[in-house]
Protein backbone atom coordinates (compact mmCIF):
# COMPACT_ATOMS: atom_id res chain seq x y z
CA UNK A 1 0.00 0.00 0.00
CA UNK A 2 2.62 2.58 -1.22
CA UNK A 3 1.58 6.07 0.01
CA UNK A 4 4.66 8.43 -0.66
CA UNK A 5 7.91 8.38 -2.55
CA UNK A 6 11.17 10.13 -2.20
CA UNK A 7 14.58 9.93 -3.85
CA UNK A 8 18.10 10.23 -1.53
CA UNK A 9 20.25 11.67 -4.22
CA UNK A 10 20.95 8.66 -6.46
CA UNK A 11 18.76 6.41 -9.26
CA UNK A 12 16.75 4.80 -6.50
CA UNK A 13 13.26 6.15 -5.58
CA UNK A 14 12.11 4.89 -1.55
CA UNK A 15 8.61 4.07 -1.25
CA UNK A 16 6.80 4.51 1.70
CA UNK A 17 4.26 1.92 2.74
CA UNK A 18 1.74 2.60 4.82
CA UNK A 19 1.98 -0.99 6.95
CA UNK A 20 5.42 0.21 8.06
CA UNK A 21 7.71 -0.84 5.35
CA UNK A 22 10.41 1.60 3.31
CA UNK A 23 10.83 -0.60 -0.03
CA UNK A 24 13.84 0.62 -2.64
CA UNK A 25 12.61 0.53 -6.14
CA UNK A 26 15.62 0.39 -9.02
CA UNK A 27 15.70 2.47 -12.29
CA UNK A 28 14.85 -1.04 -13.84
CA UNK A 29 11.86 -1.31 -12.26
CA UNK A 30 12.92 -4.04 -9.90
CA UNK A 31 11.86 -3.70 -6.07
CA UNK A 32 14.72 -5.53 -3.94
CA UNK A 33 12.88 -8.14 -2.01
CA UNK A 34 14.30 -6.44 1.37
CA UNK A 35 12.80 -3.62 2.47
CA UNK A 36 15.02 -0.85 2.81
CA UNK A 37 13.08 -0.29 6.73
CA UNK A 38 10.50 -2.51 8.59
CA UNK A 39 8.68 -0.99 11.39
CA UNK A 40 5.56 -3.21 11.02
CA UNK A 41 5.26 -3.91 14.43
CA UNK A 42 5.77 0.03 15.94
CA UNK A 43 2.86 1.71 13.12
CA UNK A 44 -1.14 1.52 13.71
CA UNK A 45 -3.15 -0.77 12.41
CA UNK A 46 -5.03 1.51 10.70
CA UNK A 47 -7.56 -0.68 8.39
CA UNK A 48 -10.56 0.57 9.77
CA UNK A 49 -13.31 2.48 8.06
CA UNK A 50 -11.77 6.90 9.27
CA UNK A 51 -8.37 5.19 10.12
CA UNK A 52 -5.60 7.30 8.75
CA UNK A 53 -2.93 6.04 10.11
CA UNK A 54 0.28 4.19 9.48
CA UNK A 55 4.11 4.99 7.88
CA UNK A 56 2.83 8.50 6.29
CA UNK A 57 6.42 9.99 5.27
CA UNK A 58 9.35 10.61 4.89
CA UNK A 59 12.27 12.95 4.66
CA UNK A 60 16.37 12.24 3.62
CA UNK A 61 18.45 14.78 5.52
CA UNK A 62 20.24 17.11 3.10
CA UNK A 63 23.56 15.43 3.88
CA UNK A 64 22.37 11.89 3.61
CA UNK A 65 25.02 10.82 1.84
CA UNK A 66 27.26 11.61 4.83
CA UNK A 67 25.13 11.39 7.79
CA UNK A 68 23.11 8.42 6.75
CA UNK A 69 20.53 10.01 8.53
CA UNK A 70 16.42 10.00 7.43
CA UNK A 71 13.47 11.15 8.90
CA UNK A 72 9.72 9.59 9.10
CA UNK A 73 6.41 10.14 10.26
CA UNK A 74 4.07 7.48 11.28
CA UNK A 75 1.84 6.92 13.71
CA UNK A 76 2.33 4.48 16.68
CA UNK A 77 -0.11 1.64 17.81
CA UNK A 78 -1.77 4.07 20.81
CA UNK A 79 -2.01 6.05 17.32
CA UNK A 80 -0.10 8.95 18.48
CA UNK A 81 2.32 10.68 15.83
CA UNK A 82 6.01 10.03 15.84
CA UNK A 83 8.72 11.66 14.03
CA UNK A 84 11.81 9.47 14.28
CA UNK A 85 15.50 9.65 12.58
CA UNK A 86 16.78 6.24 11.43
CA UNK A 87 20.75 5.68 10.18
CA UNK A 88 21.21 3.54 7.03
CA UNK A 89 23.27 0.53 7.62
CA UNK A 90 27.07 1.87 6.97
CA UNK A 91 27.59 -1.61 4.66
CA UNK A 92 24.74 -1.69 3.40
CA UNK A 93 22.94 1.03 1.23
CA UNK A 94 19.87 -0.39 0.59
CA UNK A 95 19.54 -1.45 4.14
CA UNK A 96 18.31 0.82 6.98
CA UNK A 97 19.73 -0.03 10.87
CA UNK A 98 16.52 -0.66 12.13
CA UNK A 99 18.29 -0.30 16.31
CA UNK A 100 18.89 3.30 15.46
CA UNK A 101 15.63 4.95 15.92
CA UNK A 102 15.59 8.30 17.81
CA UNK A 103 12.30 9.50 18.43
CA UNK A 104 12.48 13.39 17.67
CA UNK A 105 8.75 13.97 18.21
CA UNK A 106 6.01 12.53 19.61
CA UNK A 107 2.51 14.25 19.08
CA UNK A 108 -0.51 12.71 21.17
CA UNK A 109 -3.53 12.43 18.39
CA UNK A 110 -7.22 12.53 20.28
CA UNK A 111 -8.55 10.66 16.85
CA UNK A 112 -7.02 8.21 14.59
CA UNK A 113 -7.46 10.92 11.24
CA UNK A 114 -6.57 14.14 10.47
CA UNK A 115 -3.09 12.95 11.18
CA UNK A 116 -1.20 15.23 8.07
CA UNK A 117 1.15 12.58 7.46
CA UNK A 118 4.66 14.57 5.38
CA UNK A 119 7.91 16.38 6.38
CA UNK A 120 10.54 18.08 3.97
CA UNK A 121 13.44 19.55 4.45
CA UNK A 122 13.02 23.08 3.09
CA UNK A 123 16.41 25.00 1.11
CA UNK A 124 17.18 26.40 4.56
CA UNK A 125 17.92 23.47 6.37
CA UNK A 126 15.23 22.80 8.51
CA UNK A 127 12.59 20.28 8.98
CA UNK A 128 9.14 21.09 7.85
CA UNK A 129 6.16 18.89 9.05
CA UNK A 130 3.22 18.41 8.66
CA UNK A 131 0.00 17.54 10.82
CA UNK A 132 -3.92 17.29 10.89
CA UNK A 133 -6.43 18.83 13.33
CA UNK A 134 -6.57 15.92 14.91
CA UNK A 135 -9.99 14.56 13.38
CA UNK A 136 -13.34 14.56 14.63
CA UNK A 137 -16.11 16.39 12.42
CA UNK A 138 -15.57 20.29 11.92
CA UNK A 139 -12.66 20.77 13.98
CA UNK A 140 -14.16 20.86 16.97
CA UNK A 141 -11.74 21.52 19.31
CA UNK A 142 -10.73 24.44 16.94
CA UNK A 143 -6.82 23.14 16.73
CA UNK A 144 -6.33 24.89 13.65
CA UNK A 145 -6.91 27.98 15.34
CA UNK A 146 -5.16 27.34 18.27
CA UNK A 147 -1.22 28.04 19.21
CA UNK A 148 -1.20 25.82 21.84
CA UNK A 149 -1.48 22.93 20.13
CA UNK A 150 0.92 21.08 17.35
CA UNK A 151 -2.34 20.03 15.33
CA UNK A 152 -3.32 21.79 12.08
CA UNK A 153 -0.21 23.12 11.86
CA UNK A 154 3.01 23.32 9.43
CA UNK A 155 6.24 22.76 12.21
CA UNK A 156 9.47 24.01 12.00
CA UNK A 157 12.33 22.90 13.87
CA UNK A 158 16.31 22.16 13.78
CA UNK A 159 17.90 19.03 13.98
CA UNK A 160 21.16 19.92 13.50
CA UNK A 161 21.74 21.47 17.17
CA UNK A 162 20.74 19.61 20.61
CA UNK A 163 19.01 16.36 20.14
CA UNK A 164 16.33 15.55 19.71
CA UNK A 165 15.87 18.73 17.92
CA UNK A 166 15.77 22.92 18.33
CA UNK A 167 13.97 25.80 17.70
CA UNK A 168 14.98 27.96 14.51
CA UNK A 169 15.58 31.50 16.39
CA UNK A 170 13.52 33.14 13.82
CA UNK A 171 10.40 30.72 14.03
CA UNK A 172 8.10 33.60 13.91
CA UNK A 173 5.75 32.63 16.85
CA UNK A 174 9.39 32.09 19.23
CA UNK A 175 8.68 35.47 20.99
CA UNK A 176 5.01 36.50 20.70
CA UNK A 177 5.03 36.38 24.72
CA UNK A 178 2.34 34.10 25.37
CA UNK A 179 3.92 31.09 27.31
CA UNK A 180 1.10 28.59 26.01
CA UNK A 181 2.15 29.70 22.18
CA UNK A 182 4.48 26.50 21.02
CA UNK A 183 7.67 27.48 18.98
CA UNK A 184 7.71 24.63 16.49
CA UNK A 185 4.57 26.38 14.76
CA UNK A 186 5.67 27.97 11.17
CA UNK A 187 2.36 28.32 9.88
CA UNK A 188 -1.55 27.87 11.35
CA UNK A 189 -4.76 26.93 10.06
CA UNK A 190 -4.89 23.73 8.71
CA UNK A 191 -7.04 20.59 8.21
CA UNK A 192 -5.42 18.08 6.89
CA UNK A 193 -2.07 18.74 4.61
CA UNK A 194 -1.57 15.49 3.68
CA UNK A 195 1.48 16.13 1.12
CA UNK A 196 3.81 19.28 1.44
CA UNK A 197 6.75 19.86 -0.76
CA UNK A 198 9.78 22.55 -1.52
CA UNK A 199 9.63 23.58 -5.39
CA UNK A 200 13.76 22.34 -6.25
CA UNK A 201 14.21 25.35 -8.18
CA UNK A 202 12.41 28.53 -6.46
CA UNK A 203 12.22 26.93 -2.70
CA UNK A 204 8.49 27.38 -2.58
CA UNK A 205 6.42 25.89 0.01
CA UNK A 206 3.42 23.84 -1.69
CA UNK A 207 0.59 23.10 1.07
CA UNK A 208 -2.44 20.95 -0.47
CA UNK A 209 -5.10 20.71 2.30
CA UNK A 210 -7.59 18.47 2.48
CA UNK A 211 -11.37 20.13 3.01
CA UNK A 212 -14.03 19.19 4.98
CA UNK A 213 -17.28 18.67 2.87
CA UNK A 214 -17.14 21.56 -0.16
CA UNK A 215 -13.75 21.98 -0.77
CA UNK A 216 -10.32 21.02 -1.69
CA UNK A 217 -7.12 24.06 -1.27
CA UNK A 218 -4.21 24.22 -2.57
CA UNK A 219 -1.79 26.54 -0.28
CA UNK A 220 1.67 28.30 -1.94
CA UNK A 221 3.96 29.93 0.58
CA UNK A 222 6.45 31.81 -1.08
CA UNK A 223 10.42 30.99 -0.07
CA UNK A 224 10.88 34.70 0.90
CA UNK A 225 7.71 34.13 4.02
CA UNK A 226 8.84 34.63 7.84
CA UNK A 227 5.93 32.15 8.31
CA UNK A 228 3.09 33.27 10.76
CA UNK A 229 0.48 32.55 7.94
CA UNK A 230 -2.93 31.44 9.17
CA UNK A 231 -4.42 29.51 6.65
CA UNK A 232 -8.26 29.86 7.59
CA UNK A 233 -9.24 26.34 9.14
CA UNK A 234 -11.75 26.11 10.64
CA UNK A 235 -12.53 29.58 10.22
CA UNK A 236 -12.55 29.04 6.30
CA UNK A 237 -13.27 26.03 4.20
CA UNK A 238 -11.07 27.31 0.89
CA UNK A 239 -12.84 30.93 0.36
CA UNK A 240 -15.66 30.05 1.82
CA UNK A 241 -16.61 31.08 5.22
CA UNK A 242 -17.04 28.12 7.84
CA UNK A 243 -17.40 28.56 11.43
CA UNK A 244 -16.43 32.24 12.11
CA UNK A 245 -16.91 32.15 16.14
CA UNK A 246 -13.98 33.60 17.65
CA UNK A 247 -11.82 34.00 14.22
CA UNK A 248 -9.55 36.75 13.38
CA UNK A 249 -9.96 39.06 10.63
CA UNK A 250 -10.26 37.88 7.50
CA UNK A 251 -7.79 40.15 5.91
CA UNK A 252 -5.71 38.33 8.18
CA UNK A 253 -5.65 34.92 6.55
CA UNK A 254 -4.13 33.45 3.73
CA UNK A 255 -6.51 31.73 1.11
CA UNK A 256 -5.15 29.12 -0.97
CA UNK A 257 -3.92 30.28 -4.50
CA UNK A 258 -6.43 27.71 -6.19
CA UNK A 259 -9.22 25.34 -5.17
CA UNK A 260 -11.97 22.72 -6.51
CA UNK A 261 -15.08 21.54 -4.74
CA UNK A 262 -16.46 18.95 -4.19
CA UNK A 263 -19.46 18.60 -6.27
CA UNK A 264 -19.22 19.75 -9.65
CA UNK A 265 -20.47 19.35 -13.19
CA UNK A 266 -17.78 15.99 -13.41
CA UNK A 267 -16.66 12.99 -11.24
CA UNK A 268 -17.16 14.01 -7.34
CA UNK A 269 -13.91 14.85 -5.85
CA UNK A 270 -13.06 14.95 -2.21
CA UNK A 271 -9.59 14.40 -1.24
CA UNK A 272 -6.58 16.10 -2.85
CA UNK A 273 -3.16 14.01 -2.94
CA UNK A 274 -0.26 17.43 -2.96
CA UNK A 275 2.39 17.16 -5.51
CA UNK A 276 4.82 18.50 -7.01
CA UNK A 277 5.94 21.66 -9.62
CA UNK A 278 7.39 19.90 -12.49
CA UNK A 279 11.07 21.02 -12.75
CA UNK A 280 12.36 18.35 -14.81
CA UNK A 281 13.63 17.51 -18.69
CA UNK A 282 11.19 15.03 -20.19
CA UNK A 283 8.04 17.15 -20.35
CA UNK A 284 9.13 20.07 -21.39
CA UNK A 285 5.58 21.61 -22.08
CA UNK A 286 4.56 20.93 -18.58
CA UNK A 287 7.64 22.66 -16.69
CA UNK A 288 6.80 24.84 -14.25
CA UNK A 289 3.04 23.23 -13.61
CA UNK A 290 2.20 21.66 -10.34
CA UNK A 291 0.87 17.74 -10.53
CA UNK A 292 -1.64 17.19 -7.58
CA UNK A 293 -4.21 14.42 -7.29
CA UNK A 294 -7.70 13.31 -6.23
CA UNK A 295 -8.32 10.52 -4.13
CA UNK A 296 -11.59 10.08 -4.51
CA UNK A 297 -11.57 10.70 -8.26
CA UNK A 298 -8.80 8.90 -9.52
CA UNK A 299 -7.73 11.76 -11.79
CA UNK A 300 -4.85 14.08 -11.56
CA UNK A 301 -4.58 17.63 -12.08
CA UNK A 302 -2.65 20.48 -12.98
CA UNK A 303 -1.91 24.16 -11.72
CA UNK A 304 -0.70 26.31 -14.02
CA UNK A 305 -0.28 30.22 -13.71
CA UNK A 306 -1.74 31.92 -17.01
CA UNK A 307 0.02 35.46 -15.92
CA UNK A 308 -2.96 36.54 -14.10
CA UNK A 309 -4.51 34.07 -12.46
CA UNK A 310 -4.20 29.63 -11.11
CA UNK A 311 -5.59 27.51 -13.45
CA UNK A 312 -6.64 23.91 -12.26
CA UNK A 313 -7.16 21.33 -14.74
CA UNK A 314 -7.81 17.69 -14.75
CA UNK A 315 -7.08 14.35 -16.69
CA UNK A 316 -9.50 12.09 -17.29
CA UNK A 317 -9.89 9.30 -14.24
CA UNK A 318 -7.46 6.94 -14.37
CA UNK A 319 -9.96 4.23 -12.52
CA UNK A 320 -9.83 2.89 -9.18
CA UNK A 321 -6.44 4.21 -8.52
CA UNK A 322 -6.05 5.86 -5.02
CA UNK A 323 -3.42 8.42 -6.05
CA UNK A 324 -1.77 9.20 -2.62
CA UNK A 325 1.22 10.50 -3.10
CA UNK A 326 3.75 12.20 -5.29
CA UNK A 327 7.68 11.93 -5.79
CA UNK A 328 10.48 12.87 -7.66
CA UNK A 329 13.86 11.39 -9.13
CA UNK A 330 17.40 13.06 -8.35
CA UNK A 331 16.03 14.37 -12.20
CA UNK A 332 13.33 16.03 -10.95
CA UNK A 333 10.78 13.28 -13.25
CA UNK A 334 7.42 13.35 -11.40
CA UNK A 335 6.36 9.62 -10.13
CA UNK A 336 2.94 8.93 -7.87
CA UNK A 337 2.01 6.05 -5.90
CA UNK A 338 -1.29 4.23 -5.76
CA UNK A 339 -2.92 3.29 -2.55
CA UNK A 340 -5.74 1.13 -4.20
CA UNK A 341 -3.39 -0.84 -6.99
CA UNK A 342 0.20 -0.66 -5.44
CA UNK A 343 1.42 0.39 -8.42
CA UNK A 344 3.86 3.46 -8.60
CA UNK A 345 3.71 5.43 -12.45
CA UNK A 346 5.95 7.83 -13.73
CA UNK A 347 4.55 10.71 -15.40
CA UNK A 348 5.58 10.27 -19.02
CA UNK A 349 5.93 11.73 -22.43
CA UNK A 350 7.97 10.42 -24.74
CA UNK A 351 11.25 11.52 -25.50
CA UNK A 352 11.00 14.68 -28.46
CA UNK A 353 12.84 13.63 -31.64
CA UNK A 354 16.27 14.49 -32.54
CA UNK A 355 15.57 15.22 -36.15
CA UNK A 356 16.98 19.21 -37.50
CA UNK A 357 14.59 21.64 -36.33
CA UNK A 358 10.89 22.22 -38.13
CA UNK A 359 9.53 25.63 -37.57
CA UNK A 360 6.02 24.28 -38.08
CA UNK A 361 3.49 24.40 -35.09
CA UNK A 362 0.68 21.93 -34.11
CA UNK A 363 -1.94 23.66 -33.68
CA UNK A 364 -5.32 22.52 -32.21
CA UNK A 365 -8.54 23.82 -32.53
CA UNK A 366 -10.55 24.69 -30.61
CA UNK A 367 -8.63 24.35 -27.37
CA UNK A 368 -10.64 23.65 -24.98
CA UNK A 369 -13.11 21.60 -27.21
CA UNK A 370 -16.61 19.72 -26.59
CA UNK A 371 -16.61 17.03 -29.30
CA UNK A 372 -14.40 17.32 -31.92
CA UNK A 373 -10.95 19.21 -31.95
CA UNK A 374 -9.09 20.00 -35.36
CA UNK A 375 -5.17 19.56 -36.10
CA UNK A 376 -3.56 22.32 -38.08
CA UNK A 377 -0.38 23.47 -39.08
CA UNK A 378 1.70 20.16 -39.92
CA UNK A 379 2.27 19.24 -43.25
CA UNK A 380 2.31 15.54 -44.32
CA UNK A 381 0.81 13.87 -41.34
CA UNK A 382 1.25 10.37 -40.99
CA UNK A 383 0.14 9.86 -37.67
CA UNK A 384 -1.35 11.22 -34.38
CA UNK A 385 -2.16 10.14 -31.12
CA UNK A 386 -4.44 11.01 -28.21
CA UNK A 387 -3.25 10.17 -24.74
CA UNK A 388 -3.83 10.69 -20.92
CA UNK A 389 -1.32 12.59 -18.95
CA UNK A 390 0.54 9.35 -17.35
CA UNK A 391 1.19 8.22 -21.47
CA UNK A 392 -1.92 6.18 -21.47
CA UNK A 393 -3.01 5.40 -25.39
CA UNK A 394 -6.70 6.81 -25.43
CA UNK A 395 -6.94 7.19 -29.40
CA UNK A 396 -4.67 6.85 -32.50
CA UNK A 397 -4.54 6.32 -36.44
CA UNK A 398 -2.98 3.80 -38.16
CA UNK A 399 0.19 5.19 -40.34
CA UNK A 400 -0.36 6.86 -43.51
CA UNK A 401 -1.23 9.56 -46.25
CA UNK A 402 -4.30 11.14 -46.11
CA UNK A 403 -5.66 10.80 -42.46
CA UNK A 404 -8.41 12.17 -40.93
CA UNK A 405 -7.03 15.02 -39.09
CA UNK A 406 -10.20 15.72 -36.83
CA UNK A 407 -10.22 13.83 -33.54
CA UNK A 408 -13.62 12.92 -31.98
CA UNK A 409 -13.63 13.46 -28.20
CA UNK A 410 -16.99 12.02 -28.01
CA UNK A 411 -17.40 9.37 -24.24
CA UNK A 412 -14.22 11.19 -23.54
CA UNK A 413 -13.92 12.50 -19.51
CA UNK A 414 -13.41 16.24 -18.79
CA UNK A 415 -9.52 16.99 -18.29
CA UNK A 416 -6.23 17.12 -19.86
CA UNK A 417 -4.76 15.05 -22.40
CA UNK A 418 -1.78 15.13 -25.15
CA UNK A 419 -1.92 15.07 -28.58
CA UNK A 420 0.99 13.86 -30.27
CA UNK A 421 1.49 14.53 -34.16
CA UNK A 422 4.36 12.60 -36.44
CA UNK A 423 5.15 14.07 -39.69
CA UNK A 424 6.11 12.43 -43.03
CA UNK A 425 9.89 13.26 -42.12
CA UNK A 426 10.31 11.43 -38.66
CA UNK A 427 9.29 15.06 -36.82
CA UNK A 428 7.16 14.74 -33.38
CA UNK A 429 5.22 17.25 -32.46
CA UNK A 430 3.16 17.40 -28.82
CA UNK A 431 0.04 19.60 -27.89
CA UNK A 432 -1.82 19.58 -24.68
CA UNK A 433 -5.52 19.54 -24.89
CA UNK A 434 -8.11 20.50 -22.66
CA UNK A 435 -11.57 18.53 -22.59
CA UNK A 436 -14.56 20.58 -21.65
Amino acid sequence: MPLSIRNAGDSRLFVVERFGYIKVLNNDGSVNSTPFLNIESQVADSEGIGQEGGLLGLAFHPDYQNNGYFYVHYTDNLDDTVISRFTVDPANPNLADSNSEMIVLTVDQPFPNHNGGDLAFGPDGYLYIALGDGGTFSDSANNGQRLDTLMGKILRINIDGPLPYSVPSDNPFRTDGDPNTLEEIWAYGLRNPWRISFDSLTGDLWIADVGQGTREEINLQPVSSLGGENYGWRCYEGYNSYNLTACASEESMTFPIAEYPHVSAGPFRCSITGGYRYRGNNIPGFYGIYFFADHCSNDIGTLSYDGLNWNIDFSASFGEQGFAGFGEDQNNELYVAALTTGNIYKVVEETLSDQPQNFQTLKLTPNPADDMVHIHGINNILHWELSDILGKRIQMTIPGPGIDTEISLSGLAKGLYIVSVLDASGQLYRRKLIKK
